[in-house]
């Protein structure tokens, strides 16, 4: 019996149990360091899994990729153990953080500015509805999400488990051990920081700001800290109930030994910092967690994306243009590398996690453990059958100047018959993307440019090879077709490598010639495949629209 019955259920295979202790997806590498973690002792009730969540701003895709990123561990965790030992993942959000900037990306910076430094649960909602602070906003915004996309997890709030005294002992547990904590801390300053560094935030009770100040006085057998507070006066406050907070590198390890963390991943700018969270959560009495260090996503020139300034891709703009699965194995891909995130890598997502699909059912385990929709369904892909390509659509949609559904559904059912928007509704889905992401990211940047003289008379011969083929001809014979017209003329023979027929291949200029002259952009899917969806005497008419000049004056 599972002992995590409301997660998806997994089949454990001879064949499955073999592959996954053999498998080199990390995943599979990150679960097995939580197994040797238990082999000697042997497994708590629950083994926890972690993530956290800074709620400065929106929640961009990388937040959403730690959670997708750390299910996939999960899981792998799942089947090494034959899901008899119970997990949980626990989503934990900072929000009593201080607002210590307004972000870029809200609608009245102003409105914010005399709630800088308090708890983002104490400053006022800028976005209006119902949400009682920035911090209770942007925690729905994420859940949202997580819930839209299935994930299985346990939402935590700081401002909760420090207000409702959760975190009372570990606190107290921080001013009894203070000395060790700030032997750990203090070297990793710079000698002004190490003159007023404390572990402790007091809230002022005054101004309700998170105050970054020097302690004057820790007293660990009365629970108290004293400091001078803003106006000058000195303060002795508790350090339970939510009255005080811990700083970032101290909370890490704090949190870690107060729950009892497993396993928690973070991002690369964590990584020079996670032996000081290893060595407060150790001096605090806990065993700090595995970690998986991954890169940094990047915007469209190269920087961090931030939640505050809003640089990156938003979890609803990825979704506006593209099922969640492809953004599921983008984020499974190379975590270890750095990438950009921004809107062109949409189309090649997408397709790239329909092909995984369809390669799944033809493989043995341990291919399926190596293919990533084993990862992004947990274990339960479901079946594959995609006869149109994102990327085809997209050129679909530019040749035919289509708007609407209906209009790109009868090319699909003329090229693929019986296919329809009840028979495959994953299609239809792709069909309205499609619509969508032409009209705001391909159209805007579409040039087309006028053929030469010798580009002329080889889209002329193509016409009349074209024009020589059967109504019905396939993909593969409109693309020998075309290959025939291109190696009749110099400029798109490759004297490197042979064609068919002995002579030289064809280079790639030939088909990006055509792509820019027909669809008014640099590169598009296999050329004879689009002919066999837009139609033959469709895409004839298209190229004697680019001989004519058409193509060009319709841009304009």
């Amino acid at each position: 019996m599972s002992a995590n019955p409301a997660l998806p259920q997994l089949e454990f295979s001879p064949e499955l149990l073999e592959a996954a202790g053999k498998t080199k997806a990390w995943p599979f590498e990150e679960a097995r360091k939580i197994v040797k973690r238990y082999e000697k002792s042997g497994f708590p009730d629950v083994v926890l899994f972690e993530t956290g969540y800074g709620p400065s701003g929106l929640p961009h895709i990388g937040t959403f990729g730690e959670v997708a990123r750390t299910t996939m561990v999960r899981t792998a965790f799942r089947v090494l153990t034959e899901d008899k030992v119970a997990t949980k993942l626990l989503c934990f959000s900072d929000d009593m953080d201080g607002m210590r900037k307004i972000p870029d990306n809200v609608p009245d910076r102003s409105f914010l500015e005399p709630h800088l430094h308090k708890p983002l649960t104490a400053v006022p909602n800028p976005f209006g509805g119902d949400f009682e602070s920035f911090g209770h906003h942007n925690n729905a915004m994420l859940r949202r999400f997580l819930d839209t996309f299935g994930f299985d997890y346990e939402f935590a709030s700081a401002t909760e488990y420090y207000k409702s005294g959760r975190f009372d002992a570990i606190i107290q547990r921080v001013a009894e051990r203070y000395d060790a904590v700030m032997d750990i801390m203090l070297p990793t300053l710079g000698e002004e920081r190490r003159a007023t560094y404390s572990p402790f935030l007091p809230i002022s009770p005054k101004t309700g700001r998170v105050l970054y100040v020097p302690m004057k006085a820790v007293d660990a057998g009365a629970g108290t800290i004293t400091y001078v507070d803003e106006d000058g006066e000195e303060v002795t406050q508790s350090i339970t109930g939510g009255q005080v907070k811990l700083q970032w590198k101290p909370d890490f390890g704090a949190r870690w030994a107060a729950l009892g963390v497993d396993f928690e991943m973070f991002g690369k700018d964590h990584g020079p910092n996670m032996p000081v969270y290893d060595r407060i959560c150790s001096a605090l009495g806990g065993r700090p967690p595995e970690h998986y260090v991954y890169e940094l996503f990047l915007d469209q020139n190269g920087e961090k994306i931030s939640k505050s300034r809003g640089n990156g891709l938003t979890i609803d703009e990825w979704l506006t243009y593209a099922p969640t699965e492809s953004l599921a194995l983008y984020m499974f891909q190379k975590p270890r590398t750095a990438k950009r995130l921004y809107f062109d890598v949409i189309p090649k997502a997408v397709d790239e996690y329909f092909s995984f699909l369809g390669a799944y059912g033809r493989q043995d385990a341990a291919g399926q453990l190596n293919n990533p929709v084993w990862h992004i369904h947990s274990g339960q892909p479901p079946a594959a059958d995609m006869p149109v390509p994102f990327s085809m659509l997209l050129n679909l949609v530019s040749a035919s100047n289509a708007h609407d559904k209906d209009v790109l559904w009868g090319f699909i059912s003329r090229y693929a018959p019986g296919v329809t928007a009840e028979t495959h509704p994953k299609l239809d889905e792709l069909v309205g993307y499609a619509i969508r992401y032409f009209d705001d990211f391909v159209k805007p940047t579409k040039t087309f440019r006028a053929p030469d003289d010798t580009e002329r008379e080889a889209l002329a011969r193509l016409v009349a090879a074209f024009e020589a083929l059967p109504a019905d001809a396939d993909g593969a014979a409109i693309q020998d077709a075309a290959l025939d017209v291109a190696r009749g003329f110099e400029r798109y023979q490759d004297p490197s490598k042979k064609g068919p027929d002995g002579g030289p291949a064809v280079t790639g200029d030939w088909f990006q010639m055509l792509y820019q002259v027909l669809l008014g952009q640099e590169r598009g899917p296999r050329f004879g495949s689009f002919a066999a969806l837009y139609g033959i005497s469709n895409t004839v008419a298209l190229v004697n629209k680019a001989l004519a000049g058409e193509l060009a004056l319709e841009q304009a």
